[in-house]
């Protein structure tokens, strides 16, 4: 049952609020270090080509396409507080077997696979239930206020950790910074267990009954969880255009190492600093985020947020030289940033508050599902491209192709959308044939 709170009452004096949101931010500052560190194992130490990169990009996003559908289903049915610990501690392990590996000169491409499908197979599960845990923690009126501070804390820590994991890269190598990630899962794990507050399985007579197999299959609360995300146009404009900037946007981050690290040879350091400018940018569009929605309206604050992100980031690809033009190009990339999380952490809340309790899981792993889903096949389009192409043009594509994430925004009821309705049908209104998605 959602928490209800004094409305005087700020979100940081709830000590299990705190905790969560210690705990995630405990956990970004590490996998910022990771984002640097993997890619740099494979392009550095292990001489992986362009190709070998995005593939490897493309196994940090596969358990969202294999997984994701189920992972809803399941998290439906247990305690999402238990999948965040076990999240947390399968990931701890799996970053912790390559510095050993490479301790012991046995440390392979194939294991940097295996680990990256494995980190993505965890993150499927903590994430879902991450976004299912949230509306029970606060009151419904304060989940946007509690996704911006999720979403600040992520992006202040982000904004130091890169340009640390670079300085750290280059002074114990990369496959040691790895030992800074590993810990960091366990410092969340251990946070995430002082959460004291019950986290009841939603619609737990149904839920539960299912886990004993006296009700109902997977495959139904699959097919329910897809009903329920695509069935309204809003939401599946939503859908459709977080995917499509998923998409292109993954085929180029997935070779902008290779082209820093690579092609431009820049130092782990300078090459961190970029990332630490989209974090910072990032945490700056989080404060701005609730003055912008408010003036623009939702659905209008969204549309600039994506037409003025992909300006910015195409702007920026030129511009990344090994010269004074690198200085502009990291300005423009935070930028971006700054303009894009107001649709990424609106959205995130329109999901939240059109959801009844019982579908969360099901909602936030479809939603995934289909946004991150086509992740790893912008990752290995990016990887051909940059293999057959060059890195930079793979950046023209990908830069080009996130204006386009616009489109099913602008030709859907969001693009005029300035506040959802105050009252929210529940999940037994709505017709059972179509639902709003997450």
């Amino acid at each position: 049952m959602t928490a209800s709170r004094p409305a005087d009452t700020g979100l940081f004096r709830d000590p299990d609020f705190r905790r969560l949101w210690t705990a995630d931010a405990v956990s970004q500052a590490g996998t910022a270090v990771t984002l640097l560190a993997l890619p740099l194992v494979a392009l550095g130490t292990l001489h992986a080509d362009a190709f070998q990169a995005g593939l490897l990009v493309a196994f940090e996003y596969l358990g969202f396409l294999l997984l994701g559908l189920p992972a809803g289903a399941l998290v439906d049915r247990t305690s999402g507080h238990r999948v965040m610990i076990a999240g947390d501690l399968g990931r701890a392990a799996l970053l912790g077997s390559v510095p050993v590996a490479a301790w012991l000169d046995v440390l392979s491409l194939t294991q940097l696979y295996a680990v990256a499908f494995g980190l993505s197979v965890c993150t499927v599960f903590f994430d879902v239930a991450a976004q299912s845990r949230l509306p029970r923690l606060v009151a419904p009126d304060r989940l946007v206020e509690a996704n911006v501070r999720i979403e600040a804390g992520r992006t202040l820590t982000q904004a130091a950790g890169p340009g640390a994991g670079g300085a750290l890269v280059g002074v114990l190598t990369a496959p040691v910074a790895l030992v800074l990630d590993a810990v960091s899962y366990l410092a969340s794990a251990a946070l995430l267990a002082r959460i004291r507050r019950p986290d009841a399985v939603p619609g737990a007579g149904v839920a539960e009954g299912a886990v004993r197999g006296a009700a109902r299959d997977l495959g139904a609360d699959i097919a329910e969880g897809l009903r329920f995300v695509l069935g309204d146009r809003l939401l599946r404009a939503l859908t459709l255009g977080s995917a499509l900037s998923n998409l292109f946007g993954t085929m180029g981050a997935a070779m902008l190492l290779v082209l820093l690290a690579g092609e431009l040879g820049l130092s782990p350091f300078l090459c961190g600093l970029v990332f630490t400018a989209e974090a910072a940018g990032g945490f700056l569009g989080s404060l701005l985020t609730t003055r912008i929605t408010r003036r623009l309206g939702r659905g209008p604050a969204m549309c600039a947020a994506v037409v003025t992100s992909g300006v910015l980031w195409l702007a920026a690809v030129p511009c990344f030289q090994a010269d004074w033009r690198l200085a502009l190009a990291v300005a423009l990339q935070g930028l971006g940033w700054t303009a894009f999380m107001t649709f990424k952490i609106t959205s995130v809340s329109l999901r939240q508050e059109l959801c009844p309790e019982p579908m969360l899981g099901r909602m936030t792993a479809t939603f995934r599902f289909v946004v991150w889903g086509v992740m790893p096949v912008g990752a290995l389009a990016g990887g051909v491209l940059g293999q057959h192409l060059g890195a930079r043009p793979a950046l023209w594509i990908g830069a080009l192709g996130e204006l386009a994430a616009v489109l099913p925004l602008l030709l859907s009821p969001l693009r005029r959308l300035r506040e959802l309705p105050r009252s929210v049908p529940s999940a037994g209104e709505r017709p059972a044939c179509r639902s709003p998605q997450g």
